[in-house]
């Protein structure tokens, strides 16, 4: 299995978790710059390709550099997934393809996708099955829930279920569907389904930091880690796990010019994309107010980021706080002067 996931050879990837309306092209290049080591689109409607939508064919769009790059379906017809499948491998010739069994949002669980299919598990297993056999020898890989609620934590067997349909590795994130994304997640499964199966198994959920990716990984028998809020504040996250896993030394994190340097950049490359400046800013507001998480002063960022409609307004608003910062880092220094003088 290793062999269709060169990846893995002698290596523990990070991998940068499929976000819709996170992981675009975009964001995946400039993690891919801080260390990311595998990508995956935003998922992707089997339905909306079978049925042959332009739209949806622009989540697809990526470059040679963010080799090696999946594609992330969704969807419970297991024709429609395996030749979706299909014209994905035509259309963009992805590295492998990625199953999405895990989407807890309603409007995919309503239509039985996502996380879903854990409690149909002939379901799973069969479209499961039908994607592999249609893309072959491509490999296909699928994330994962631990399970619909916490009476019903079945990710072990449902690991088995994919490692039979011919699954080349799995992706667990450690909450169910009925946590969404509040409380913890459960690592103990986690290290339960890694020790279960013989393919590769990445972990996922509140790995917020290097030391916490190199603790997982230490106490647990994963073979990748899948790191996705925390990315969204911090991209540089990737960059500082790979140097704490060879080092065992916390690097220190960029500088405030830097952050804002990346910051200033992303909007840009957004109104190049987009080819109008006000729309992409707009867009750019949950971003910006995610990159906020990892600034001084916070709090107002987030507000001033909430209206913001120009990158002159996104340039003045790093400048006040760069200057703000030195300010405050002044008189800091001035104060100590005084204490100890």
């Amino acid at each position: 299995m290793l062999s269709a996931l060169p990846w893995f050879s002698n290596r523990f990837p990070l991998y940068l978790a499929p976000m819709a309306g996170v992981s675009d092209k975009i964001f995946r290049q400039l993690c891919k710059e801080y260390g990311a080591d595998v990508l995956t689109t935003e998922f992707v409607s089997a339905e909306g390709i079978f049925r042959r939508n332009e739209r949806t064919r622009e989540y697809l769009d990526f470059d040679e550099i963010e080799r090696p790059i999946g594609v992330q379906l969704f969807g419970a017809d297991a024709e429609h997934m395996a030749e979706a499948a299909r014209q994905v491998i035509d259309w963009v010739r992805p590295d492998f393809i990625d199953l999405n069994f895990g989407c807890p949002v309603n409007k995919v669980v309503a239509k039985n996708g996502g996380s879903a299919l854990l409690k149909d598990c002939p379901t799973l297993a069969t479209v499961a099955a039908a994607v592999v056999r249609a893309v072959a020898p491509l490999p296909v890989t699928a994330k994962i829930r631990i399970g619909w609620d916490a009476e019903s934590i079945n990710a072990p067997r449902v690991a088995r279920i994919l490692l039979d349909a011919g699954i080349a590795a799995i992706t667990v994130h450690g909450r169910t569907r009925a946590q969404s994304y509040a409380g913890a997640a459960d690592w103990e499964v986690i290290a339960e389904v890694a020790g279960s199966v013989p393919i590769p198994v990445i972990g996922n959920g509140d790995l917020a930091s290097a030391p916490e990716v190199a603790k997982r990984r230490r106490e647990t028998r994963i073979a990748g880690a899948m790191i996705g809020r925390a990315a969204m504040s911090a991209p540089w996250i990737f960059r500082q796990s790979k140097q704490y896993l060879a080092t065992g030394k916390i690097t220190t994190p960029p500088s405030l010019f830097e952050r804002w340097d990346l910051v200033l950049r992303h909007c840009q490359l957004a109104v190049h994309d987009w080819g109008t400046e006000e729309a992409a800013i707009r867009s750019m507001r949950a971003r910006l107010m995610a990159y906020s998480r990892a600034m001084p002063d916070a709090k107002r960022l987030r507000e001033k980021f909430s209206h913001v409609s120009t990158l002159a307004e996104v340039e003045r608003i790093a400048e006040e706080n760069i200057f703000n910062s030195d300010n405050r880092t002044s008189n800091e220094q001035e104060g100590v002067a005084l204490v100890t003088s």
